[in-house]
């Protein structure tokens, strides 16, 4: 069934962010006195939870928003590191084509995410909701719901980790869990979300039905 509205996570489902993640988090955890991630555990971490990471990690979760909002800003200095994926541009120019609403919703900031989509591909997005906590992505897709006056069935929200699929049962929408963010694929499907996409085509075509 072809959707209507469509909520995207942004880092690890359309920016390649991972790699830059993953060189900055040992910083981050002396920063904020948590455990530091030695090599041959990162693999492993890409399949669990954010809550189960934080419990492994020791970070605890009132330092949470000083966390994220010191990430925004090393991210901030290092954008030119960070690219979309490959087929991100493409992938929302279909989209937006095919008459689908697109909006953002990230812990990122929306100064970040325009930069890196650039004026064109930044202009086809309808709806940007950033700096949004860990754990607060339903109280948002329920913030855009009322604001795009799209119904729950039409509208599907895409993410990269365990957390988004909550967050979009929680607020009553399809998820469309993708493969190739900071959770590995495998773990994702397991948590059987509405939809798995292993390739941007498929999700293009599932969200706005085969191209005519």
């Amino acid at each position: 069934m072809p959707y209507k509205l469509a909520l995207f996570d942004f880092d690890g489902t359309l920016a390649d962010s991972f790699p830059w993640f993953a060189g900055v988090i040992n910083d981050t955890a002396d920063k904020f006195r948590f455990r530091r991630v030695a090599a041959h555990e990162v693999d492993g971490l890409r399949g669990k939870s954010s809550r189960e990471m934080m419990q492994i990690l020791g970070v605890s979760a009132w330092k949470l928003p000083f966390i994220g909002n010191y990430i925004r800003k090393r991210k901030a200095q290092d954008l030119a590191a960070i690219p979309l994926f490959a087929q991100t541009h493409d992938a929302l120019r279909r989209l937006n084509g095919a008459g689908v609403t697109l909006a953002i919703i990230s812990s990122n900031s929306e100064a970040n995410i325009r930069t890196m989509f650039g004026p064109e591909t930044a202009a086809l997005i309808s709806h940007y909701e950033c700096g949004s906590s860990l754990h607060g992505k339903a109280k948002r897709f329920r913030k855009l719901l009322r604001k795009s006056g799209v119904a729950a069935p039409d509208t599907i929200a895409i993410g990269d980790e365990l957390r988004d699929i909550d967050a979009a049962r929680e607020a009553g929408i399809a998820f469309g869990a993708v493969t190739w963010g900071y959770t590995h694929g495998a773990a994702m499907k397991a948590a059987k979300p509405d939809h798995a996409f292993d390739t941007f085509g498929a999700m293009v075509e599932t969200i706005a039905g085969p191209a005519r």
